[in-house]
């Protein structure tokens, strides 16, 4: 790490934070509370009159916005600058990832943490299809089956897309790296040996469980787990509740206000 936390760190993450969330300008329409229409094409369902966004429910990402790059809300990124700033100060080791983008902005911000502090050796992982969420047979989980999340294609935001999201703020470089395609087919084979943090916003059972099966073993002692949809979808708590017993991680399951859930891994050996 080059830099040490100044006013300067202070001022250019919190104007990152209202940009990526689109506070300064909060023009945001609702596409999630809009009139949908289906595209004659994909068959899937597209916004078509978008309603006011509410600037409470906008706040802790209760909305689905039209312009913001990400739609996560204040607290979920108040929350994931403590987890990532708190790694970079107590030198645990490893990358950070996020699994499930959709159009950039909690990366984008993680990237930017670690610009203003100066730190070289970290990447940030962005994990997506950048096609939207998969589709869900019979033989899927019935939770994410209901959500029916594959037939809106405002969640389908490309690779391209997003890569142009990290170059409009300056942080689109070699020390981002994207992986395309399901997290079951890409993560196994990504070569990520250690993380600090691990951000999960697949908001189904399937990709939450698939990303903590994969990477959780790969989490220094010390690092964070952010689940992002914790208590926003059934599936989401589900996963997380199932794997922490399957493993006996005791460590306290902190809940973010508005949505969200997170705990650091224990110094101990014995939950890896």
């Amino acid at each position: 790490m080059k830099s040490e936390y100044t006013m300067g760190n202070e001022l250019y993450l919190d104007l990152l934070k209202r940009c990526v969330s689109n506070s300064i300008y909060d023009d945001d329409m609702d596409v999630m509370r809009g009139k949908f229409v289906r595209d004659p094409v994909s068959g899937k369902l597209v916004g078509a009159h978008p309603a006011p966004s509410d600037p409470t429910r906008k706040y802790f990402g209760g909305i689905w916005p039209t312009r913001a790059h990400t739609m996560i809300g204040i607290p979920r990124l108040d929350n994931l600058r403590y987890c990532v700033e708190t790694v970079i100060r107590d030198r645990v080791p490893g990358d950070l990832i996020e699994t499930g983008a959709w159009r950039g902005g909690a990366s984008i911000f993680m990237r930017g943490i670690l610009k203003a502090f100066g730190v070289e050796d970290r990447r940030v992982w962005v994990a997506d299809s950048f096609e939207g969420l998969p589709s869900v047979d019979q033989a899927g989980h019935a939770a994410d089956a209901a959500l029916g999340l594959d037939r809106f294609k405002i969640l389908a935001v490309s690779l391209e897309v997003v890569r142009e999201n990290f170059a409009r703020y300056g942080l689109l470089d070699e020390q981002v790296v994207f992986l395309k395609g399901w997290f079951r087919d890409t993560l196994p084979a990504a070569p990520i040996n250690r993380l600090a943090v691990m951000r999960l916003d697949g908001d189904l059972y399937e990709s939450t469980m698939d990303a903590l099966t994969i990477l959780y073993p790969k989490l220094s002692p010390g690092g964070f787990v952010i689940v992002d949809d914790y208590n926003a979808v059934a599936g989401c708590n589900e996963a997380t509740h199932e794997y922490r017993q399957a493993l006996s991680v005791n460590e306290p399951l902190e809940l973010i206000e508005g949505a969200g859930a997170y705990w650091r891994k224990a110094d101990s050996g014995a939950m890896t």
